[in-house]
């Protein structure tokens, strides 16, 4: 279970929760532009955009959950558990396996326009990246500075849709979450009127009212109401500063916190880590459950023009900054 969003100020950004029960071990992954993909069908492709984002490394590959290109091109995958439906390999085709779609648009698109003409060729398949690492049911959130888009691949065929809330959960499909945003048409950010009756003297008790049916659980189809609500809502400066800091706030209004979702054995599905990229600068920004603390990687700082992949470990456990450490 996953939220992905964009926000956009002064320059263009994109990230996600990551909500599971386990982590991979992911790390913050650069990979530089002589970086060889080896794609299972598409043979390998050793020179393209770089690329930063949270990877799961496998036999010294990325995986990527989410990544952003040097041009500014942004996707996510998310889990689309039941709904996904992948297609055997097919002649005449770009038979692209679910894990290698991200590092197959991202190395060769600088656009969402560019991204459109390129899934036309494309057949994702239900390839799996080892018998350890069976192919992941998810969909796909793409977005550059202009255009957002969702990408699903169902029993009906590959979909692409237009994105103008900027924002992707899990199930159901995208049409139908969507739809679902008319029965919160009501919802505002300012205080509410009486409209039950005239013969009533209603009056408000509170302030945030006008929000008052806003759901708050940790389902899908809440998550993508609320943070629909709160991003469209949303208001900061332009500076890195408050940008970062809103687009973190805007995500930390979906965030699961362990022990409200039990999904057995005694474990529980929690936000895992929220990421941000400034998709202009090139700069990824993360927290994780255990480290509020903001965390950034510049992937301008490191030699772009390198052949292998550049890995930072999360930073975890709390950071606190005693204010008053000092003996008076």
């Amino acid at each position: 279970m996953c939220t992905a969003a964009v926000y956009k100020t002064k320059d263009f950004y994109f990230g996600r929760t990551l909500d599971n029960d386990f982590s991979y071990g992911e790390q913050v992954v650069i990979t530089p532009r002589n970086y060889p993909f080896h794609f299972r069908r598409m043979g390998v492709m050793e020179h393209h955009y770089g690329m930063i984002g949270m990877a799961h490394m496998a036999d010294h590959c990325p995986l990527y959950y989410e990544a952003v290109n040097e041009k500014g091109l942004g996707m996510a995958g998310l889990n689309f558990v039941g709904n996904a439906v992948y297609q055997k390999e097919k002649p005449n085709r770009d038979n692209i396996a679910t894990f290698e779609l991200i590092p197959w648009i991202l190395s060769q698109c600088a656009t969402v326009k560019e991204v459109r003409a390129l899934l036309e060729h494309i057949n994702v398949t239900d390839t799996p990246f080892s018998s350890h690492l069976p192919a992941a049911q998810l969909h796909w959130m793409i977005a550059d500075s202009s255009q957002v888009i969702t990408v699903e691949c169902t029993k009906e065929g590959m979909m692409i849709y237009d994105n103008d809330m900027g924002i992707l959960t899990n199930n159901p499909t995208f049409p139908e979450q969507v739809f679902q945003l008319n029965n919160y048409m009501q919802l505002s950010p300012k205080a509410p009127e009486n409209h039950f009756s005239r013969k009533l003297p209603l009056c408000i008790y509170s302030r945030g009212m006008g929000a008052l049916g806003l759901p708050g659980d940790v389902s899908s189809p809440s998550r993508f109401v609320r943070a629909s609500f709160v991003k469209l809502n949303s208001v900061s400066g332009d500076s890195e500063l408050e940008s970062v800091n809103q687009f973190f706030h805007i995500l930390g209004s979906v965030e699961q916190q362990k022990g409200c979702c039990i999904v057995g054995n005694g474990k529980y599905e929690m936000t895992i880590y929220t990421s941000c990229c400034n998709t202009q600068k090139g700069i990824y920004y993360y927290t994780t459950y255990e480290n509020h603390q903001i965390t950034a990687v510049d992937m301008n700082k490191e030699n772009l023009n390198k052949d292998l992949p550049i890995c930072y470990p999360l930073i975890q456990g709390e950071q606190i900054y005693m204010q008053n450490d000092t003996v008076h």
